[in-house]
């Protein structure tokens, strides 16, 4: 299964932000636990790209990891050089994006606005991360009028209580941070427990029919 399926099956991309080197397999764990198998480690997080090879080298059997908040093209080939399998972007930058595909890597870039998103798409996006998505699930709806072969992932306001929303709306993925995974909570067996519990919740709540 290539990692483009894998997203569009699993559909839940945890984003961790801000997580510390030496917890993030224990974060990346708790959430497999959960059933939540695409983690994103942003960029502006300690020592990321450490953070991404340790989980692309050692659960590389059990999930998919790529890197988030990437802004430009250098960001994404070091990222993907050190293991990343999907780059994921705030805005669209179309460097970024060909860099990606050029490495053979999926391409999430972001955008809002309608000409944002059908350019992302042109130029290569495999899906579109549409951020802010806190405007609610019916902006999605509006979109897939007259995009409906467009891939879009709500990033951004996205919980359980509308999850399903969003997926009834158009949705095909979503990304999911401060919902999942908070960093700035010390990063206890309890917690670990929390994180697992929380990642098995949003698994059942967009699996509903």
């Amino acid at each position: 299964m290539t990692t483009l399926s894998r997203i569009l099956n699993h559909k839940i991309i945890a984003i961790i932000r801000g997580a510390q080197p030496d917890d993030i397999l224990h974060i990346a764990h708790a959430l497999c636990e959960g059933g939540v198998k695409i983690l994103e480690v942003t960029l502006n997080s300690p020592d990321a790209l450490s953070s991404i090879n340790k989980i692309a080298t050692r659960m590389d059997t059990e999930v998919f990891v790529g890197a988030g908040t990437v802004l430009d093209a250098a960001m994404a080939k070091e990222a993907i050089d050190s293991g990343a399998q999907f780059i994921i972007s705030p805005s669209l930058d179309l460097e970024t994006i060909y860099a990606t595909k050029e490495a053979g890597a999926v391409s999430i870039p972001g955008a809002f606005t309608a000409t944002e998103i059908f350019a992302a798409y042109k130029n290569g996006g495999d899906i579109i991360k549409v951020f802010p998505a806190s405007i609610g699930p019916a902006y999605i709806k509006d979109l897939r009028g007259p995009f409906p072969h467009i891939p879009l992932m709500p990033t951004g306001g996205v919980n359980l209580n509308n999850i399903q929303d969003f997926k009834m709306a158009g949705a095909v993925a979503f990304g999911i941070g401060g919902g999942l995974v908070d960093t700035s909570r010390k990063i206890s067996d309890q917690y670990l427990l929390e994180i697992s519990e929380k990642a098995r919740k949003y698994v059942e709540t967009v699996n509903e029919v």
